[in-house]
């Protein structure tokens, strides 16, 4: 069984492909994500395929990852994700936490920072 830090690593590496059905693999079939610290956005993994279909649509999407800490079961990653936003393309800090078990992400809890626009838009 992979460790929570491997799982997460995957997810991330899914994200970045945007390859949805990796990504989903990673996660458990009732898991929870949150905009930190409990506003639930997606419960499922029905509504996580929705959630993330729609993220993966960006053309510029890609997440850095600049440190990641592993406690146990828990895994946070620290992030700049470039996204394409409604006023056009920038990135975001993002505090990502993962609880994993038995192999899975069971929740995810995201922390994000103002969108910043690129120089150029």
């Amino acid at each position: 069984m992979l460790s929570p830090e491997q799982v997460v690593q995957a997810q991330l590496e899914a994200y970045n492909a945007r390859d949805l059905d990796a990504l989903l693999a990673c996660y458990a079939a009732d898991a929870r994500m949150y905009v930190y610290p409990a506003t639930l956005v997606a419960e499922g993994r029905e509504e996580l395929r929705e959630r993330m279909r729609q993220r993966f649509a960006e053309p510029d999407l890609h997440a850095r990852l600049l440190r990641r800490v592993v406690l146990g079961e828990v895994v946070i990653d620290d992030e700049i994700v470039t996204r394409n936003f409604p006023e056009g393309r920038g990135t975001q800090a993002m505090t990502m936490i993962y609880r994993v078990s038995d192999g899975r992400i069971r929740d995810a809890s995201a922390i994000m920072g103002e969108m910043r626009l690129d120089a150029s838009v």
